[in-house]
């Protein structure tokens, strides 16, 4: 077993450490940058790379849609969303296209502003009360 350097450290205690909102905004933060990796590597025609990058993309999407709970009307159109964003995902697997990515990416960087607001208006995913995580 190797040690870890101060690096490992770090991100693994601020994982370790965060909030259920904390942990979610670092999830959107994480499948932009693989959609970002995946674009680079399409445009440089690094096949592996991409395709990598596309999956790595898809499970954190995957994780989203599997996590929601239905008993909230809201959820119903999240589903959709990341049903979206999941088949955009599959097309620009087959195809390689960073246009089809750069969709993907575009409706990611609105979900996770989204997110960074909801985690303000909520004092970092409490509700006003103090008495309930939003995020689970």
């Amino acid at each position: 077993m190797t040690p870890m350097n101060g690096y490992d450290a770090y991100a693994k205690n601020r994982i370790l450490t965060a909030s259920p909102a904390e942990l979610t905004l670092m999830l959107y933060e994480g499948a932009i940058k693989f959609c970002n990796i995946a674009i680079v590597a399409c445009e440089n025609h690094d096949i592996e790379k991409a395709h990598n990058n596309i999956r790595k993309t898809d499970r954190i999407i995957e994780e989203f849609e599997i996590t929601l709970d239905d008993k909230y009307p809201v959820a119903k159109d999240f589903h959709a969303v990341y049903s979206y964003l999941r088949s955009c995902l599959r097309h620009a697997m087959i195809d390689k296209d960073p246009e089809t990515l750069q969709e993907v990416l575009k409706h990611l960087r609105t979900m996770r502003d989204a997110w960074k607001d909801v985690m303000k208006l909520t004092a970092n995913g409490k509700k006003l009360d103090g008495q309930t995580d939003i995020a689970g």
